[in-house]
């Protein structure tokens, strides 16, 4: 079995988060994880908030308090989401820690030392109104390269290319849509072209591998097409000091949010593995060359995920053109895979904050079910292409699918057993009918479990409903409601359908860990399927102050395989596992939106 590094995006500490978010990074990541516990890997996930950048101190200035207030205010709000839908994390932790500070400052010196940096002179793009420096996402005008409009200045998403703000013709700044003023400023540059031979062995690579989804694969070679050196300082005062005599000082030039934020994956590793009592313990993961990492986000990071953080960890390991050698955290592992999902819109509408269409997932947990979004999710969300909530087909997955068919099966099984004989009745012999579908069962979980690991987790749930149906078939035809003179032909029905429920209950349990605790209760069971993740209020670890974590205990949890049900093991009449939505809310939550129904 193998050490499997679960990666999964940072969100930004600039507000909370919404349902675009979590079903980009947080779902698909927290499924695999299961998975892969439950396949006896040993799996270490992580991830924080991510809390430097201008965008931070525009939202601060906003509200009229600090950036630490602000950071503090919205990742405590982002770990209660997060644990909210569920996603077991070994370590969530944030960027504004010390240790990560730490961390980060080891990496540039690294990179530095070992010749990846170039000082350079630049332009740097300046909010005429405010004085304040504006960040490149924060700016946008018409591709240089390809004509689009409404290009980001670090990068335009149309033809992939990385981009310098001043490059872009018109730029206007996103925040009042004012043009930037820019100046001259010196920066450090991670040379780029220096890695570019490694990164196209290492692409290479890992297109032979057949595993990374073809969008992915295909956006990352092609930014290596015109690759150039790219700015990882910054003219700001809010973020990671540069750790060099003349800069670490200088309260205005700090490091590039994209340059820390990526390093938080290690520091979290780190971070834990001082928690966990030994602090060596992160090294299995990250210099075990037989470790697995998978990294998960959105396609809008593909860039720093597939070049830029590569190249960081190349550069430190000194395995560039430049040569160099390893340092104090020693030769980094680079992602095995970059599983990035398309986007989620709402309503056939992209999600924006600021023009109220969203939907954020506290106000989405309020009201419903986790595992029902996790569900939706699962089976529609946006895994290699764009894909759209509506509250429609919400209300008609959450009925259609999960109520009338998994649930109703869970029901009914439980229902006619405790009527009938109060436990898990003894088997006779069993038919072919009962023999067929308890095949049907058992060998679905190599299937599911494959397309899991290969994070297809779209087709995995398809997979998993596709037995629902076929047991659903089997009790429909069996009608064990009708057996009323052969009690041992209807104990071996139902003994079937339990054992038939205990196997799907763990098949999905890695995609329904709520629900599929409550039905391992239904079943006799200690309702522990899937252990929960946890709050825990820490102490910085060098001294600075406290904040919230996301951790829990996952060892012990139980196997992929068929785990046999005991005859004898009492069952009580159950209560309804999923909520049957009312088709009425849909005209309502569109009109929360100022939609029309």
């Amino acid at each position: 079995m193998s050490k499997v590094l679960s990666a999964v995006a940072w969100p930004y500490a600039n507000g909370p988060r919404h349902i675009g978010h979590v079903a980009g990074f947080g779902v698909p990541s927290d499924v695999f994880s299961r998975y892969m516990r439950m396949a006896g890997h040993e799996v270490l996930m992580v991830s924080g908030s991510d809390e430097h950048g201008t965008p931070i101190l525009i939202a601060a200035d906003e509200a009229g308090i600090s950036p630490q207030q602000l950071a503090d205010r919205n990742h405590r709000l982002i770990v209660e989401d997060l644990v909210g839908l569920g996603l077991s994390y070994d370590m969530y932790t944030r960027t504004t820690t010390r240790n990560h500070h730490a961390v980060v400052q080891e990496m540039f010196r690294g990179v530095y030392d070992n010749g990846y940096f170039v000082e350079q002179t630049t332009y740097g793009a300046i909010s005429p109104s405010t004085g304040r420096t504006l960040p490149d996402r924060y700016i946008e005008g018409t591709c240089p390269i390809c004509g689009t409009v409404g290009a980001r200045g670090d990068q335009c998403d149309a033809c992939g290319n990385q981009l310098d703000p001043h490059d872009l013709i018109d730029p206007v700044s996103r925040i009042n849509g004012e043009t930037p003023q820019f100046i001259e400023t010196q920066h450090f540059f991670l040379d780029l072209p220096a890695l570019a031979d490694a990164l196209g062995e290492w692409l290479d690579e890992r297109e032979a591998s057949g595993t990374w989804r073809p969008n992915v694969i295909k956006f990352s070679k092609n930014i290596l097409s015109e690759i150039r050196p790219r700015a990882m300082t910054r003219d700001i005062d809010w973020g990671i000091a540069v750790p060099l005599e003349g800069w670490q000082d200088n309260p205005t030039k700090k490091l590039y949010v994209w340059f820390d934020a990526v390093i938080g994956y290690l520091s979290a590793s780190i971070e834990w593995a001082r928690r966990s009592g030994d602090p060596e313990a992160w090294r299995q993961w990250w210099n075990d060359p037989q470790a697995l990492s998978y990294y998960f986000m959105g396609k809008d990071n593909i860039t720093f995920h597939s070049q830029i953080w590569p190249a960081e960890l190349l550069a430190y390991n000194g395995q560039g053109s430049k040569g160099g050698s390893a340092h104090e955290l020693g030769v980094l592992n680079l992602p095995t895979e970059v599983v990035s999902s398309e986007f989620l819109t709402m309503e056939g509408r992209k999600f924006s904050s600021s023009k109220k269409v969203v939907i954020y997932v506290a106000d989405l947990l309020s009201r419903y079910q986790a595992d029902a979004f996790r569900y939706f999710v699962a089976a529609a969300g946006p895994e290699n292409q764009d894909s759209d909530f509506s509250w429609a087909e919400f209300v008609q997955r959450t009925n259609s699918e999960l109520v009338a068919g998994w649930g109703n099966l869970v029901s009914r099984t439980a229902t006619l057993i405790a009527k009938n004989f109060g436990q898990v009745p003894e088997p006779a012999t069993l038919s072919e009918a009962d023999t067929t579908i308890l095949a049907t069962t058992e060998a679905a979980f190599g299937v599911v479990g494959d397309l899991i690991g290969r994070n297809r987790m779209r087709s995995a749930i398809a997979e998993a409903m596709r037995a629902v149906g076929e047991v659903n078939k089997y009790v429909t035809d069996s009608e064990p409601w009708k057996i009323k003179d052969d009690p041992e032909r209807l104990g071996t029905v139902l003994f079937v359908m339990a054992q038939c429920v205990q196997d799907l209950n763990t098949l999905l349990s890695p995609f329904l860990p709520f629900t599929a605790n409550q039905i391992d209760v239904v079943l006799g069971g200690s309702g522990d399927l899937q252990p929960l993740p946890r709050i825990e209020e820490v102490e910085d670890l060098d001294g600075g102050p406290g904040y919230p974590v996301i951790t829990g205990d996952y060892t012990g949890v139980r196997p992929w395989e068929r785990r046999a049900v005991v005859p004898g093991t009492p069952i009580e009449k159950p209560a309804p596992v999923f909520t049957k939505l009312d088709p009425t809310l849909v005209t309502e939550e569109l009109a929360r939106l100022g939609l029309e129904g």
